[in-house]
């Protein structure tokens, strides 16, 4: 089940269209006023969003996306003409299309669609990274500012989901429940070093490109937090703040930065409630966070679970504020959000996280 695609079990989807008489696509405000301040954004899947479900993200106050994969590979929907295509029609409704994913995904490695990159096979990895590169050139011809990606090689690793408020069902992990019996992942051990050396190859050639071609390349944390000795065999060296202070300074660019997930953020520190202001300062002050998954959790480093943002450990209304004092102006959207167990019960759980980050835009960032 991809939970990034708002409306896919929703009610629209499952009666059709709900277009009143007389209803018109609006068209995207570009004035400067209406660009300034945070965007509240939505991301999506590989499946491209229906009709319906970019009109209901539009009227629920969605301005920006991440929109979705345009294919696992090299081809003529990651040319200049397909995105331009798809930019234009996304822009039919009202939204701009702020970002793309790029097809190195949050998959484990045994199904990554670019797999030679994080296994530092060459020359495979040569060709993936060609490809990447005229990925982000056609995006910026196309009029897409910035492209987000992983690094991962273990994918989101969680353990059984927990019930709460009203059976609500959060993602969980507990690492505690994972320690036995877990085999090493197809790519074998994977010391620090190696992890290292990968990623390295990869930014020498890439942000350059990225800094060519002015798309900023936004890369999402290791989800969640892991231990520093390994997990499955492998050092997964930006699931912790310091490496990802290591990975930001790698190839020193404005176009290089990071997908701040808040919640994959958060779940790698002991005390988040406390810790997750200055790790936000930190890299908002540095201007590297290009995009925010504004989530929150209750618990922290290795044991935690995704809530509302209105019931867990961190405080989002400080959160933003800090945002807010950096000068933070892009995009703040839903991420991971728990499962309501009714019918269309996650594109209720998206549009109650809508409201919530819209009504705390507008309040945070109206005082200043």
């Amino acid at each position: 089940m991809d939970r990034r695609d708002f409306l896919r079990y929703s009610s629209l989807a499952a009666g059709g269209s709900m277009r009143p008489w007389g209803w018109a696509p609006p068209t995207p405000n570009s004035s400067a006023a209406a660009n300034r301040g945070p965007k509240l954004g939505t991301q999506f899947g590989d499946a491209p969003a229906s009709d319906d479900t970019l009109r209901a993200v539009a009227e629920l106050g969605v301005s920006h996306i991440c929109g979705w994969l345009p294919s696992r590979r090299l081809d003529e929907n990651w040319s200049v003409e397909g995105l331009t295509r798809l930019r234009e029609k996304v822009e039919t409704f009202g939204i701009k299309l702020a970002m793309l994913p790029l097809p190195m995904s949050s998959s484990p490695i045994e199904q990554a669609e670019m797999p030679n990159i994080l296994l530092g096979k060459s020359p495979e990895r040569d060709r993936e990274i060609r490809d990447i590169c005229r990925m982000i050139r056609n995006a910026g011809r196309a009029g897409i500012p910035a492209v987000k990606y992983n690094f991962t090689l273990l994918g989101v690793v969680r353990t059984k989901p927990t019930p709460d408020r009203g059976g609500a069902l959060y993602s969980t992990f507990d690492y505690d429940a994972t320690r036995e019996n877990l085999p090493l992942t197809e790519t074998g051990a994977v010391s620090a070093e190696e992890y290292w050396d990968r990623i390295t190859y990869f930014l020498k050639r890439v942000v350059p490109v990225a800094e060519e071609s002015k798309v900023k390349i936004a890369c999402h944390p290791q989800d969640p937090g892991l231990p520093e000795t390994g997990f499955r065999g492998v050092h997964a060296v930006l699931s912790n703040v310091e490496g990802l202070k290591r990975f930001v300074e790698i190839e020193p660019s404005p176009y290089h930065g990071i997908n701040f997930c808040q919640g994959t953020v958060s779940e790698m520190l002991s005390n988040p409630g406390e810790e997750i202001y200055d790790v936000i300062r930190y890299f908002g002050s540095r201007r590297k966070i290009f995009n925010v998954h504004f989530r929150n959790i209750r618990g922290g480093r290795l044991s935690f679970e995704e809530t509302f943002p209105d019931n867990g450990s961190v405080n989002m209304a400080r959160a933003m504020r800090v945002y807010r004092e950096l000068g933070y102006d892009a995009m703040f959207m839903p991420d991971h959000v728990p499962l309501l167990r009714v019918p269309a019960g996650e594109a209720q759980a998206f549009a109650f996280e809508f409201g919530y980050i819209r009504g705390l835009m507008q309040a945070i960032y109206g005082e200043a």
